[in-house]
């Protein structure tokens, strides 16, 4: 993991894309800012994380059918 120093209104570049910029400061919360194009996916680790939880249940359910399938 990268550990960055950043104050308010300075950035930092990831890849060729994407800019984080740091918007505000409040006692324990961090305002961002991200400027990414459309493609690029952008999520909140807990809804990233939720939503691969999903696709895996999904993908469990698919080989659940195809496995009674086979079956017949």
């Amino acid at each position: 993991m990268l550990a960055l120093s950043r104050k308010r209104g300075e950035s930092l570049i990831i890849g060729n894309n994407v800019e984080v910029t740091i918007l505000d400061v409040k006692n324990e919360q961090v305002k961002i800012g991200i400027s990414a194009p459309r493609e690029v996916p952008i999520y909140r680790k807990e809804v990233w994380i939720q939503i691969q939880e999903a696709n895996k249940a999904a993908a469990a359910v698919e080989d659940n059918i195809a496995a009674v399938r086979n079956l017949f």
